[in-house]
């Protein structure tokens, strides 16, 4: 891990925006995520999966979890009429639910915020659905963090492909070799790495980071225990320059 920490070191100076995976990275959406695949294994009269279990299958959005959850199987597709049948089911009950238990992480805000304090712009990159996910962070009271928002539909690759960094390192007009992605899953280290990103995993999200790290494909950059350090690194880069 040394060879990593002095590149993230080098790195971290020329920062110029952080990229965040959503659930599990800002917020642990897993209660209202699994409520509403509780409520549809009700619906569509199938065993109903404990709340652990659904957890696992969180990270690819909604439409893979919903065959994960028909299917009890993390790679199996669901009968087609089936899964619309549960999906509508699916997206009615969580849309109505997004935020009953869902609650960001306990330093989310203050993290954001001390970035947001030094002009770095902070950009959201999730598997989630793109309204799903803007209405989540405004109902969590952290949309106005963020310049842009990309859900798992909003271009026709979603992660672990590196397009959604890219076109959001384009869109800010920036190299992705200088922004960071942060994340809890081996779809954000992956896209990271494929997109020349910095991946910096954090320890409390749904991956298990200590896992991730014994493979180079999925080893994180970097591992953070909470948000605010990711600013603690980079404010006195900034301090120095000033």
């Amino acid at each position: 891990m040394t060879e990593s920490y002095s590149m993230t070191t080098t790195a971290l100076e020329h920062v110029q925006a952080v990229a965040f995976d959503l659930d599990g990275t800002l917020c642990d959406s897993v209660p209202d995520l699994a409520a509403a695949a509780q409520a549809m294994c009700a619906h569509l009269g199938l065993p109903v999966l404990p709340t652990q279990t659904v957890e696992s299958y969180v990270g690819d959005g909604i439409s893979k979890l919903v065959h994960r959850v028909i299917t009890h199987d993390r790679e199996k597709e669901a009968d087609p009429e089936i899964w619309e049948k549960g999906f509508v089911f699916f997206m009615k009950y969580y849309r109505d639910h997004l935020s009953n238990f869902t609650r960001p992480y306990p330093e989310t805000e203050a993290g954001l915020a001390l970035l947001k304090s030094l002009g770095i712009p902070l950009v959201v990159i999730t598997n989630k659905n793109e309204i799903l996910a803007v209405e989540l962070l405004k109902q969590l009271g952290l949309a106005d963090y963020f310049s842009l928002i990309l859900g798992g539909d909003s271009l026709p690759e979603k992660k672990p492909s590196p397009l959604p960094l890219q076109h959001a390192a384009e869109v800010l007009g920036i190299d992705p070799a200088n922004m960071i992605m942060v994340g809890d899953s081996r779809n954000d280290i992956i896209a990271a790495k494929a997109a020349g990103c910095l991946s910096v995993g954090v320890t409390f999200g749904y991956g298990d980071m200590t896992l991730l790290s014994q493979d180079k494909a999925t080893q994180p950059d970097w591992i953070i225990g909470s948000l605010p350090e990711i600013y603690e690194n980079l404010q006195p880069k900034k301090a120095e320059d000033d």
